[in-house]
C-alpha cells in the first residue's frame, strides 16, 4: 500500500462523517419532503451503520487488500496512473450495478438487502443502514472481482469513497433547484432517481439500481418512468419497518 492510499484509508472515515454531517444539516434546512419517523428512526439507522463501520477496518479493507495482492497478473501497462483509475471506477460502478440488481433478483441476497429497503423514509442515515451480512457478502463478491480483473487497491479505496459519498447524497432528503437536479441526473444518481428505487411498490423497487453514474439504468433498461412525488410511500410493499435487533435477525428468520 503506497503512502497516498494509506492516508486515504486513514482519513476515509473522517471524510464520510463530514459529508454526512453536512448533508444532515442541509436536508433539515432545505427538505424535499416533510420529515417522518423522528429520532427513533435515526437512532435505529445509526445502530446498523455503526455496526457496519466497525466491519470496514476489521474485515472489508483487509479482504480487499488481500484480494489486490493476489490479483491475476494480466493487467496491461496502459492501465497504470489516472487513466487506469478512471477505467477501474467505470468498471466497478457497472459491476456494482449488477451486484445491486442481483440483490433484488436472488431471494437469498434479498433477505439481507431488504433490511435497507424497510426504512420508511429517506435521508442521509438511510445510506448507512445495511445488514452486516450484506456488507460481508459484498466484500466477498468484490474480492472475486478484484482478483479476476487485477484491480489495484488504490482504485478499490477511491471507488469505495465515491460510492459512500454518492449513496449519502442520493439517499438525502435535500431539495435542489429542479434544473440543477435535472442536469446532475444526466450523469450521477440524484435523490429524485433513487427515491423511486425506494418506492414501496415492487415494480419501482426493482428499478433504478445505479450507484454513482445514472446511465447504467438506461443502458441496461432498468430505469423507472415513475416520477417522484412527496406522497409516495417509501419502504417494502406489504411490509413495515422493525426495530434494530429484529432487523439484524430478519435474514435468519423463517419466512411464511
Amino acid at each position: 500500500m503506497d503512502l497516498s492510499t494509506q492516508q486515504l484509508v486513514e482519513h476515509k472515515g473522517l471524510l464520510i462523517l463530514a459529508w454526512i454531517a453536512l448533508l444532515f444539516g442541509a436536508e433539515r434546512l432545505a427538505p424535499a419532503v416533510p420529515r417522518q419517523g423522528g429520532w427513533t428512526r435515526v437512532l435505529r439507522n445509526a445502530v446498523l451503520g455503526t455496526l457496519n463501520s466497525a466491519l470496514s477496518p476489521l474485515i472489508v479493507v483487509p479482504v480487499s487488500l488481500w484480494a489486490s495482492s493476489h490479483a491475476l497478473g494480466w493487467r496491461p501497462d496502459w492501465l497504470a496512473g489516472w487513466q487506469g483509475l478512471i477505467v477501474d471506477i467505470l468498471v466497478l460502478d457497472m459491476l456494482i450495478y449488477w451486484w445491486h440488481r442481483l440483490n433484488h433478483e436472488i431471494p437469498f441476497l434479498w433477505r439481507f438487502h431488504e433490511v435497507h429497503h424497510l426504512d420508511e423514509f429517506l435521508d442521509v442515515t438511510s445510506a448507512v443502514r445495511f445488514h452486516f451480512g450484506e456488507v460481508l457478502l459484498s466484500a466477498g463478491a468484490r474480492a472475486v472481482v478484484i482478483i479476476l480483473l487485477g484491480i489495484p487497491f488504490t482504485s478499490v479505496i477511491v471507488f469505495e469513497v465515491l460510492v459512500l459519498l454518492s449513496a449519502i447524497y442520493h439517499h438525502s432528503n435535500l431539495k435542489l433547484p429542479a434544473r440543477l437536479e435535472a442536469a446532475l441526473s444526466r450523469v450521477i444518481v440524484t435523490p429524485s432517481i433513487h427515491w423511486i428505487h425506494h418506492h414501496a411498490l415492487r415494480r419501482d423497487t426493482d428499478s433504478n439500481y445505479a450507484t454513482i453514474f445514472s446511465w447504467w439504468d438506461l443502458v441496461f433498461r432498468s430505469r423507472s418512468r415513475t416520477q417522484r412525488t412527496a406522497e409516495m410511500r417509501i419502504g417494502v410493499e406489504n411490509r413495515h419497518d422493525e426495530e434494530a435487533l429484529p432487523l439484524i435477525a430478519l435474514p435468519f428468520r423463517e419466512r411464511r
